[in-house]
């Protein structure tokens, strides 16, 4: 069984290998593909108008192609974190829902409701109810202002 265990590794491994060689050689290529693009370019712009406008178009090309990577990063990173928020509160919601269908919670509370009353828990529980709204409007508004970006 242990043998394989191993023999499935070693084949997964060597896979993995074969295949991120593969995607390499495919990323070098690409890489001399665009030299030679790049080159041919920058030999053109060189003979029909001169080398300091041939230099600057090949700077504006590159620098179109920054300003396009940062921007997809941008909001790549902007999609992860809204996810990641997203994400958050359902986990907050569901973890609240549990709470609050938890059997032992529930005797719990009509434990505390028997020992102390109804007629006095009433105002008790009407406080701690506009507390709890209060700290909840807070909350929201000190997350939006946070998730506002700084200019």
């Amino acid at each position: 069984m242990f043998q394989r265990i191993v023999d499935s590794i070693s084949a997964s491994t060597g896979t993995t290998v074969r295949l991120t060689s593969l995607a390499a050689g495919a990323a070098f290529a690409l890489f001399i593909t665009t030299c030679f693009l790049c080159a041919a370019a920058f030999i053109s712009v060189l003979q029909k108008y001169g080398p300091v406008q041939a230099c600057l178009a090949g700077a504006g090309i590159f620098f179109l192609l920054t300003v396009a990577a940062a921007a997809t990063y941008w909001g790549y990173k902007r999609a992860v974190q809204k996810r990641a928020r997203i994400a958050a509160e359902r986990a907050a919601k569901s973890a609240a829902q549990s709470m609050l269908t938890d059997p032992m919670l529930l005797a719990t509370g009509l434990q505390i409701v028997r020992a102390i009353g109804i007629k006095r828990l009433l105002p008790i529980l009407a406080i701690g109810g506009v507390a709890l709204g209060i700290m909840a409007s807070r909350g929201g508004a000190a997350e939006d202002a946070a998730a506002e970006p700084a200019e």
